[in-house]
């Protein structure tokens, strides 16, 4: 790319190694790593990577048990590739997507430093009670999931949280209303994130709070009570880091020491 240009959003001047130039789109513009993916027969010499997913598991709404008729089924996980395709210079993505099935799978070196940060999405994968596949590989790591939480989960969650807050302040600034959705896990990750620090587990069923964070969803809680609620969670929040008995840091070696194992099954 020579620079950006003005003829239209996300345009830019490209200059090709024959000297030749053209104005393009980022639609037209491809990361040369998603490139080499595209279109590829995954067929015979070329593997279906699906075929190397380890772990599948259900998340969102129908394993929060806040799901309703409608209700899409989200599934999460991770896939180890094996060793020849995982060296080779095409190397392999770092997740799969299939959007009309509603699946994502993180490469497993993906996935578990996902973990180690506190990523909330990847932690519930490890504590989803919802679990469709998972290969013994996967069930030990699933056995070890507490060498992934840390005190970083208060500074993980703290951040989606208040990210989606000022989303939904500026939504009542500009629309005069919320997303309710959004409302509505944001309270759920709030409530999450203090057990978590409290009880080194992961809660991904809301259980108790299930109605009222329904009623959230379906705009019938005023936003005044639900704000006021969410001030509070963030106390709770602050207290229970301030008490919580979770290590500083997560367990690397452990998480290094699996990778290494899991990589050297596939060679």
């Amino acid at each position: 790319m020579v620079e950006a240009r003005g003829e239209g959003p996300h345009a830019y001047r490209v200059r090709f190694p024959d000297g030749g130039e053209a104005v393009l789109s980022r639609e037209d513009v491809a990361i040369r790593k998603h490139a080499q993916w595209e279109g590829r027969s995954l067929a015979s010499d070329d593997p279906d990577l699906y075929g190397y997913v380890i772990l599948r598991c259900v998340v969102g709404s129908r394993a929060y048990g806040l799901d309703e008729d409608g209700s899409d089924t989200d599934r999460r996980g991770l896939y180890l590739p094996p060793a020849e395709l995982h060296w080779s210079l095409m190397g392999v993505p770092e997740q799969l997507e299939n959007e009309e099935m509603q699946e994502t799978y993180w490469e497993l070196q993906k996935f578990l430093t996902l973990a180690l940060k506190a990523n909330p999405n990847v932690l519930e994968c490890l504590y989803t009670p919802m679990v469709e596949h998972a290969t013994p590989l996967a069930q030990e790591m699933l056995q070890m999931r507490s060498v992934f939480l840390s005190r970083l989960v208060y500074q993980t969650y703290n951040g989606y949280v208040m990210s989606q807050f000022k989303k939904l302040e500026t939504d009542l600034r500009t629309r005069g209303e919320i997303r309710w959705k959004h409302a509505m896990h944001l309270i759920r990750l709030l409530v999450s994130g203090v057990q978590v620090l409290r009880e080194g587990f992961v809660p991904v069923r809301v259980e108790e709070h299930r109605q009222t964070l329904l009623a959230i969803r379906r705009g019938e809680a005023p936003w005044d009570e639900v704000n006021a609620w969410r001030l509070a969670l963030h106390r709770d929040f602050d207290a229970a880091y301030s008490e919580t008995k979770l290590p500083e840091r997560p367990d690397y070696e452990a998480a290094n020491a699996f990778l290494v194992r899991a990589r050297r099954s596939m060679v």
